[in-house]
């Protein structure tokens, strides 16, 4: 067996690890709003367009980020992230106007969770392994991720609950310092992979170069196009999900379980896109994860208002949450190779979140004019479908099933 044939462990549980601990602070800010605004007198509106702002810095630094850990390694990025996250999240509770959260929430925390994230760890160890394994490693990053989610939702609420907002921003700033010490197992070294053609072309070629290539290539708009339809939903309900249930009467707990059971499942999600991924076409696994929000919707739509509606949809729509990444690294870096792939999957987590602005500020906007999100949930259901059909024209070989052993 060959080295590119070995699953780097250690790699692959330091950046899921990492990524447990920045998407587990990001993904519960939904669980800070009604508090905030009981707290400070800052509209629901307003702390949601603070949100938003950071739904699109988020995005925003990814490929900036991306681009200097191709360039220099990953672990001054890293670090550089948890000490943003860590300052924004302990900055908050001093901050009584839109304009303080727009800064800290908005900018420093984004931006230092945005640093610890998907192209930046994803990019990190695509070039220390086999082509063949690149779509698995994406996943099992990603399940890290939604475990955060899955750990964190309930911890966060307990404290609101216990000790106020206040002291658990401050556990969570805390608890963002994990990230420093992980961030040395994923220090630049020497690549072991080679890929096939993509790899060599991509070894000689500048960031510019390969930059021109890809805004050329039609496959890379339709995925930004589906990826900014899932950065809308993944925004709306990461911010106003816990709003949707307080509507419906129910208490903040049936919040912190719903956004828990996401993460929960979207492990199974992830590890399964990841897996599927290394034996069928990418595009058609993700088209099947768009149309299948769009049913969730539907369903949710049409039953009683419970605890256990709620329990369900969280559950279903968790198999597909952030399961949508592995596919789209992996179109991204088998359409252009791993050299560059932090700066490229970077630009798209900016359509990503070019969207997730929109679907946090649009959410709190018409909970505001209407009284409830139902112009939300019919417009979620339509951009699933578009998304659904973005990808299907992307260009895409079959995978190849037979993995190299000698």
């Amino acid at each position: 067996m060959t080295t590119t044939s070995r699953m780097p462990w250690a790699l692959l549980l330091a950046a899921a690890a990492t990524l447990m601990v920045t998407m587990g602070a990001r993904q519960t800010t939904g669980l800070f709003v009604a508090p905030i605004h009981e707290s400070t007198g800052v509209g629901i509106a307003a702390i949601s367009f603070a949100l938003a702002v950071g739904q699109f810095t988020w995005g925003a630094v990814q490929p900036v980020f991306g681009a200097i850990a191709d360039k220099r390694g990953s672990t001054g990025v890293l670090v550089l992230g948890a000490v943003l996250l860590a300052v924004g999240l302990a900055l908050t509770p001093w901050m009584k106007s839109q304009w303080g959260l727009m800064f800290t929430l908005g900018l420093l925390t984004a931006a230092g969770a945005g640093a610890g994230s998907f192209s930046i760890l994803i990019g990190a160890t695509a070039q220390q392994m086999a082509p063949e394994k690149r779509s698995f490693a994406a996943g099992f990053i990603n399940a890290g991720g939604s475990m955060g989610q899955f750990v964190f939702a309930p911890l966060v609420q307990m404290m609101i609950s216990v000790a106020g907002w206040a002291t658990a921003m401050y556990g969570l700033a805390l608890a963002s310092l994990v990230a420093i010490p992980l961030a040395w197992p994923l220090r630049r070294r020497p690549a072991v992979a080679s890929d096939a053609a993509a790899t060599a072309v991509a070894s000689e070629i500048s960031l510019g170069g390969q930059l021109r290539i890809a805004l050329r290539d039609r496959s890379y708009w339709m995925l930004h196009l589906g990826f900014f339809t899932c950065g809308v939903h993944i925004a709306f309900l990461v911010t106003h999900l816990p709003g949707e249930i307080a509507l419906c009467g129910l208490p903040a707990s049936v919040s912190a379980a719903s956004i828990a059971l996401i993460g929960l499942f979207n492990v199974a999600g992830s590890l399964a896109a990841g897996a599927l991924g290394q034996r069928y076409r990418m595009k058609w696994i993700l088209a099947v994860m768009y149309a299948s929000r769009a049913l969730m919707i539907a369903i949710y739509l049409v039953s009683p208002p419970t605890p256990l509606t709620f329990y369900v949809f969280a559950a279903a729509l968790g198999f597909t949450w952030l399961a949508t990444v592995p596919p789209t690294a992996g179109l991204v870096g088998k359409l252009f190779g791993p050299r560059y792939l932090g700066t490229l999957f970077g630009l798209t987590l900016l359509s990503h979140q070019l969207g997730g602005f929109f679907g946090a500020w649009l959410g709190g906007v018409v909970m505001e004019r209407f009284g409830d999100y139902s112009l939300m949930w019919y417009g979620d259901m339509a951009l699933a479908l578009l998304a659904a059909a973005a990808n299907l024209p992307i260009r895409e070989a079959a995978p190849r099933l037979k993995l190299a052993t000698a």
